[in-house]
């Protein structure tokens, strides 16, 4: 049979190849909730909470918080949270550029900190959200135009002999995708509006707004000499996403509500309303708390509760090792990663650090340290966005990956079953 790490993978990469945009993301973990038995409420409504029952509530259709009540006294909240997006280009209002009346193109630009490069000459196409008026009410659909639409060509080496020095990429310039080619289309034709109504099943004269973006059409593998690599799009931080899921779907909490957040727009800032920075994890566990009679506990609920912020670490790269730091260098499928910064764009301390480690030693599962080198400026994350909201206690962490923010990325198959049992540790205590 084979191993467990191996069909967890698997499972994982099926899980990401849906996931072809952050409303997908979020569609897609609801899917697995409601076949784990789990309720959908709405932040508008009442709530009338049960002890042992799951519930899940979204904002903005790109953001999720799914949430499990222990049968007896509650402690306080157990949560992991990681994000729905990641980076890619997004396509403008309007978009289609005809050019000598021989292509068109589409007008687009980036979304979040971007390799360029790796986006060019691959088969792209189009998903997101439209809002469409039905019978005078607004209503929103996710979309994905399921067919190899789009490519960004790359300049031929012949014209452009300096190529493979320095190269840079002018967004407005050179990273545009064709659309079409020959006399056959016309400048008045949107073409994508076309098929993106068609894909919806909805009257294009009824779409009235869109969120849309590009996404590359690669499937994840398992490659290496024995399977030993995830290579995917977004495996940055849908690998998290999929592996804190997992994980809480996987036991019931005894003394804490178990808490799975997942946010949009961190690759941007989290600065949404539904991203980290904004009131949906405080509002949800308010509300939570208000519902099963302990409003008037929250500040010693929130003092018992625990956070961590899961969200992709970088690996030692194989071809460049010295842009790791020279002592704390995580190497994939060797354990989750527990991120440290001087500058606390991490939220990991002494406390912190010694909880994460405490739940990895429970079930067995290897730990790596990872800080930027002091030369280096590194990424931040949803962690101390999130808890300058929520006052709870926190660490970062996250699962090693090469080639992080790349059109495909690269992570080892073994570290997301160490995260998926360490997350079953920490949803059960």
């Amino acid at each position: 049979m084979e191993k467990e790490y191996l069909l967890n993978a698997r499972e994982c990469l099926a899980f990401i190849e849906k996931s072809v945009s952050a409303f997908h993301a979020v569609e897609n973990a609801k899917e697995m909730l409601r076949a784990g038995g789990f309720n959908a409420i709405r932040e508008g409504e009442e709530w009338e909470l049960r002890p042992g029952e799951g519930y899940y509530v979204e904002r903005n259709d790109s953001s999720l918080i799914a949430f499990r009540v222990p049968e007896g006294e509650i402690r306080g909240f157990h949560i992991i949270a990681s994000h729905s997006d990641s980076p890619c280009f997004k396509i403008k209002p309007k978009s289609q550029i005809t050019v000598e009346d021989s292509y068109g193109k589409l007008d687009v630009e980036p979304y979040g900190g971007m390799i360029y490069a790796t986006w060019l000459d691959r088969c792209l196409s189009v998903a997101g959200r439209i809002v469409y008026s039905d019978g005078g009410e607004l209503k929103s659909r996710n979309v994905n135009v399921d067919e190899d639409l789009l490519v960004i060509p790359n300049v031929a080496i012949h014209m452009d002999r300096e190529i493979n020095k320095n190269l840079t990429y002018n967004p407005q310039v050179d990273l545009l995708p064709l659309l079409w080619a020959g006399k056959t289309q016309t400048d008045q034709e949107d073409v994508l509006l076309k098929k993106t109504a068609l894909a919806a099943g909805v009257d294009q004269e009824r779409i009235l707004g869109k969120d849309l973006f590009l996404y590359v059409r690669d499937s994840g593998k398992l490659a290496g000499a024995s399977g030993e690599l995830m290579i995917s799009p977004r495996l940055d931080d849908l690998e998290c996403v999929f592996a804190s899921l997992k994980g809480f779907l996987g036991v019931r909490p005894e003394k804490y509500i178990s808490v799975c957040a997942v946010f949009d727009n961190e690759e941007v800032g989290s600065l949404t309303r539904q991203g980290a920075a904004s009131t949906f994890l405080e509002d949800t566990l308010a509300k939570a708390a208000a519902s099963l009679g302990g409003e008037k506990e929250m500040d010693r609920l929130l003092a018992e509760s625990f956070m961590i912020s899961a969200d992709n670490a970088h690996g030692v790269h194989p071809n460049h090792p010295e842009k790791a730091d020279p002592l704390n260098r995580p190497y994939l499928n060797q354990g989750i990663v527990i991120k440290y910064h001087g500058g606390q764009k991490y939220t990991t301390d002494a406390w912190s650090e010694a909880v994460m480690k405490e739940i990895c030693r429970k079930t067995d599962v290897p730990w790596q340290t990872y800080s930027n080198r002091s030369d280096i400026a590194g990424g931040s994350t949803l962690g101390n966005i999130s808890v300058g909201r929520v006052p709870v206690p926190s660490v970062d962490i996250g699962l090693p990956q090469l080639a992080m923010h790349s059109a495909v990325e690269t992570a080892g198959t073994r570290d997301l079953t160490f995260l998926i049992e360490a997350a079953k540790v920490f949803y059960a205590e």
